[in-house]
């Protein structure tokens, strides 16, 4: 079971969930609009050999909310949550905008990586329209939540109840602002490391182009890609058992 702990970060909570051990560390970053439990599953299929930390970034989940969500700061988090936690070289995987903030570390602090695994994330990340800004703050029922959530289910894993009704553990304005911020041409930070890389790509997904994860894995040395014909943008979610056997086989490796 994973435990859920904080670091401190200039005035800012950062909550993690560690699924403790002796295994060897790997960090794990979500996607927009994820929480840490999104790597639930994985933590127990890679234990004892691997101890999982899931870090919940700023604005998502229970993490604080910070002044601005660019690549600077989600880099400068991961590379906090390892040298606090002392994990370092730790694997890093991350799963959409975790993937992107995945490689940027491994360009920037390749001394804190010691492989990436990248989950249907682009080196290229086109700009994507604003969501959900008119999701309501509180809603009156879980079904109310739920038909709210309804073409993405996904953002049921950020649902909780307090005492004013049932809501989500984001601001919307805050994710679509990292959205827009995540756009961009990323493959200089993609070029610019030589770790052991896994790049996944889910068949049905249009996040993660096809052409484009080849060239990917093409251009950059030691990259290994792996693509889940059934899957869309969220393979741990569409294939958990594929996905946990792929990384489970990169990781055999490294």
């Amino acid at each position: 079971m994973l435990r859920a702990q904080r670091l401190t970060l200039r005035g800012r909570h950062l909550v993690y969930l560690d699924a403790g051990g002796g295994g060897a560390p790997l960090l794990a970053l979500h996607g927009h609009f994820g929480r840490a439990r999104t790597f639930d599953r994985l933590a127990v299929a890679l234990a004892p050999e691997w101890r999982v930390v899931a870090l919940e970034q700023r604005g998502h989940g229970r993490s604080s909310p910070a002044g601005d969500y660019d690549r600077d700061g989600y880099v400068a988090d991961a590379a906090h949550a390892i040298s606090a936690l002392g994990l370092a070289p730790a694997v890093v995987l991350g799963h959409s905008l975790g993937g992107v903030n995945a490689f940027q570390l491994a360009a920037r602090r390749p001394e804190f990586v010691r492989a990436v695994i990248v989950e249907d994330a682009p080196a290229v990340v086109a700009p994507r329209p604003e969501i959900l800004s008119d999701l309501a703050g509180r809603f009156s029922s879980l079904r109310a939540l739920r038909e709210a959530a309804v073409d993405d289910t996904f953002l049921l894993e950020s649902a909780f109840e307090d005492d004013d009704g049932w809501g989500f553990r984001f601001d919307p304005a805050a994710i679509n602002r990292s959205r827009t911020l995540l756009a961009g041409d990323h493959w200089a930070d993609w070029l610019a490391s030589s770790h052991p890389l896994l790049l996944m790509r889910g068949g049905e997904s249009d996040f993660l182009p096809r052409p484009l994860a080849a060239e990917m894995a093409a251009r950059r040395p030691h990259t290994r890609l792996v693509e889940f014909p059934d899957a869309g943008h969220h393979i741990h979610d569409d294939d958990p058992a594929g996905f946990a056997a792929a990384v489970r086989s990169f990781l055999a490796e490294i």
